[in-house]
């Protein structure tokens, strides 16, 4: 019923927001003699800020169309080379000619970045894989909006997301780099570790977990404390809702993305508010650079998708309640989840001195639980002065993470065997 609700109350205000539109168009048509006053000038930005607050945020667009080696501009295209109906894999490939006149013959290493599934698209790892780029033949997870999956397409749960890590990685082949950024950190750790139990000549190199949940027990956040403070029934009872008929995944399940992010903004409610008290006020001084900041980060923010009910779910019962894979219980279908079978890929974790989402020492404690890799083989590195997303984005990411990220690669890399990659394309069914 929530679900509908909120629809309902979208479409109703629909009227309202072109209202807004065609008055700012009408103030800031240069044939308008008040655009130009402090009066019109108000009221355009009035109009704006309606319009940016009750708009419908679809999926950005990753927009990197190059990235530069060596002072030479490289075209890159995405490119879907692995799918399924709840995740597509896309390679960013850089223009093999360009590539070739930029770098040589050198070989780069293949990472594959993992996107959490935590309510925003995968797109918000762009800075991300803008600072790959240069150095990488970069693929990342594009995880579906469970509103957009059709009901015929099945379940989705925390051992499909973990199979589906698996698939990826194998699909690559050996001597790939895996890098998970938040929510998937205890997914990729129990697909490395399932893997390295089969002795997978896939398993990945190493493996680079950033602002992640290993163990919700150490210095626990705000979203933290709610989990434990609340049973799985009231979760099942407030959190979860039926996609409406307006969407091909209607009728399914689902944890909805704008509940996530009421819960985000909530979290630093002041802090959102001010932001756009801001945004106005640069409307009104004409400070058009100011505003297209907001306009960038906001557009990506406000952008949310649903998780399926299953998934989320079982994550919060066993990442956040039960912590099954700091504590040895995890099961994926019946296996023991054993990281201690990890012995030959590299382990960095990465956090953020002011992560109030994952506090520190959780993503640490991948160190407590593999602890079979050799001492020689692990790094750890606490960024000051960041929050959460500053661990993956941001200007000390680009200059003082992204470049330890990259030479540890490199210290674990080796260029045997490294031909043409031909993928192993999944389609959807």
């Amino acid at each position: 019923m929530l679900y509908s609700l909120y629809e309902l109350g979208h479409m109703s205000v629909a009227p309202l927001r072109i209202a807004a539109l065609m008055q700012s168009s009408m103030l800031r048509s240069p044939l308008n003699p008040m655009g130009d006053t402090e009066a019109g000038r108000t009221a355009a930005a009035a109009a704006d800020l309606f319009e940016s607050m009750t708009r419908r945020y679809r999926k950005p667009v990753w927009n990197l169309p190059t990235t530069t080696i060596n002072d030479v501009e490289i075209g890159v295209t995405p490119k879907s080379v692995w799918s399924t109906p709840w995740c597509g894999m896309l390679h960013f490939e850089r223009d093999p000619a360009a590539l070739k006149a930029a770098r040589g013959e050198r070989v780069d290493p293949t990472v594959l970045i993992v996107a959490p599934m935590s309510g925003h698209y995968a797109t918000l790892l762009r800075d991300t894989v803008n600072s790959f780029l240069p150095d990488h033949e970069v693929y990342v997870t594009d995880w579906a909006d469970a509103r957009m999956v059709p009901v015929i397409a099945g379940r989705f749960d925390l051992n499909d997301y973990i199979d589906h890590i698996m698939g990826m990685l194998r699909s690559l082949g050996p001597q790939t780099h895996v890098v998970a950024v938040c929510q998937p950190g205890p997914a990729v750790l129990a697909a490395v570790a399932l893997m390295a139990d089969e002795d997978d000549p896939c398993t990945p190199a190493t493996m680079t977990i950033m602002g992640s949940p290993i163990d919700a027990r150490k210095s626990p956040t705000a979203p933290n404390l709610l989990a434990e403070k609340r049973d799985i029934d009231w979760f099942k009872t407030n959190m979860i809702h039926t996609v409406p008929g307006l969407y091909p995944g209607a009728f399914r399940r689902v944890y909805p993305g704008f509940l996530q992010l009421a819960s985000f903004m909530g979290m630093n409610l002041s802090r959102h508010v001010d932001a756009h008290n801001s945004y106005f006020q640069n409307l009104v001084k004409g400070d058009g650079d100011s505003a297209d900041k907001h306009r960038e980060f906001y557009d990506e923010y406000l952008a949310v998708m649903d998780l399926s009910e299953e998934f989320y779910i079982q994550t919060l019962v066993e990442v956040f309640q039960e912590y099954t894979l700091a504590n040895g219980t995890m099961k994926h279908r019946g296996r023991n989840v054993d990281p201690a079978r990890i012995t030959k890929t590299a382990l960095l974790t990465v956090e953020g001195e002011n992560d109030d989402i994952s506090g520190i020492g959780q993503t640490q404690a991948a160190h407590d639980i593999c602890v079979n890799i050799p001492e020689q083989m692990r790094r750890d590195y606490i960024q000051p002065g960041v929050g959460h997303y500053g661990v993956f984005s941001g200007r000390r990411f680009r200059t003082e993470i992204y470049p330890r990220v990259r030479e540890f690669m490199r210290s674990f890399h080796s260029n045997a065997s490294r031909g043409v990659r031909k993928l192993r394309v999944v389609g959807q069914d």
